[in-house]
């Protein structure tokens, strides 16, 4: 069974996300809530305790209603165990991002860890805008990570704490339809337009809508016409270009990465899409080479390799280690060669034989005389 310090922390942390429960159940391995929106959590203490047919069960123990299975676990869980749970619609959320939910939510004590300083600049808002703040950051951070589950948690949090917020409605809109929820994300993005007809985030949502059922040409249009209206709206034309990619229109694609290019020339994984544009477009030598510099501005191997697989490209090869470069053994020098005069070290004046003296270090060898004082030379006259 789970300790108690779990426990204790897998219900902190549903109350603190402001969840409702449905119904909870002790499970072997740490714990299962349900709760009133159709989410099923699951806590598991130790992974390395869980095995495949654990993650099936958790599937089937909906009892029917349909669920969005969530696993919760401050390790990892073994690649098949997490393959199997991505694979069927699950979301996880394991070991440094369990935590970082913990302390985000003010639970170090449940970690053994210190709390977090605020930052200054939030304490300037007043306590219900800071706290607003405060709850869709936490949203828009775990839709950014992939994690849509948990940002529709927060945007749904942000929209009880101020109804009539559009920012967190439009938000929830954009994490159902991550989530595969298509209807009720058109739903949502209906509602906002409902109140703000010109609201731009809830017509991209529209337009995302719109992909999502497999009609990437009206996707387009909705995309084009809000650029038409103001063409400095880059976020638009990231998701005009990903409608172009998914439609295989890389000559249109090209048009616009390039023009986002030309306000940000050295962004790595814009020149990377560049690259992928150019080979599709018959420029492959141009490719080759953006590709490179994509490289050079700072494009990490795995974020290649992540790029690659979202577009159905093969991996890109392993760099090679860096090997150690040996010194060449110096050549020996023949006794009598001659040193070259550019080489030689400058010559230092010799100091004369009469103002010479011996040098102080040893005593000399004593000769059975006292040692002589040395004679004073006089200055003055007559002497």
């Amino acid at each position: 069974m789970a300790s108690v310090s779990f426990v204790e922390l897998a219900s902190a942390l549903i109350e603190a996300m402001g969840q409702r429960l449905d119904a909870a159940k002790p499970t072997p391995q740490g714990l299962l809530l349900r709760t009133e929106d159709g989410f099923l959590y699951s806590f598991l203490e130790d992974p390395t305790q869980v095995s495949l047919e654990t993650i099936r069960s958790l599937f089937a123990s909906s009892d029917g209603v349909p669920a969005h299975l969530v696993v919760l676990t401050p390790g990892h869980l073994p690649l098949a165990l997490s393959a199997e749970l991505v694979g069927k619609g699950g979301t996880l959320v394991e070991g440094p991002r369990f935590v970082e939910l913990a302390r985000q939510l003010g639970l170090e004590a449940f970690l053994g860890q210190e709390p977090r300083a605020r930052p200054r600049e939030a304490r300037r808002l007043l306590p219900s805008a800071q706290q607003l703040d405060v709850i869709m950051t936490r949203a828009r951070t775990w839709l950014d990570w992939g994690v849509p589950a948990l940002a529709l948690r927060f945007y749904r949090q942000a929209s009880e704490l101020k109804s009539g917020f559009l920012p967190a409605r439009t938000g929830v809109g954009r994490a159902l339809l991550a989530l595969g929820l298509v209807a009720d994300a058109d739903r949502t993005f209906d509602e906002v337009l409902g109140v703000r007809p010109d609201d731009v985030e809830a017509r991209m949502g529209k337009a995302a809508v719109l992909g999502a059922r497999a009609l990437p040409k009206e996707e387009v249009e909705i995309y084009r016409a809000l650029l038409a209206e103001d063409e400095a709206r880059t976020e638009v034309r990231a998701h005009l270009v990903a409608a172009l990619v998914d439609l295989g229109d890389w000559k249109g694609a090209r048009v616009e990465i390039e023009a986002m290019l030309s306000r940000t020339p050295e962004d790595p994984q814009l020149r990377f899409l560049h690259a992928v544009a150019l080979s599709n477009t018959g420029a492959q030598g141009l490719a080759d080479e953006e590709r490179e510099e994509a490289r050079r501005l700072g494009l990490s191997h795995e974020r290649e390799t992540s790029l690659c697989q979202h577009l159905g490209l093969p991996p890109p090869p392993r760099p090679e280690p860096a090997t150690a470069v040996v010194p060449a053994a110096p050549v020996p020098v023949p006794a009598k060669a001659t040193v070259p005069l550019s080489t030689r070290r400058p010559a230092t004046p010799r100091r004369s034989a009469r103002r010479a003296r011996p040098a102080r270090g040893p005593a000399r060898k004593q000769t059975g005389r006292p040692r002589r004082g040395r004679r004073r030379s006089g200055t003055r006259k007559g002497k």
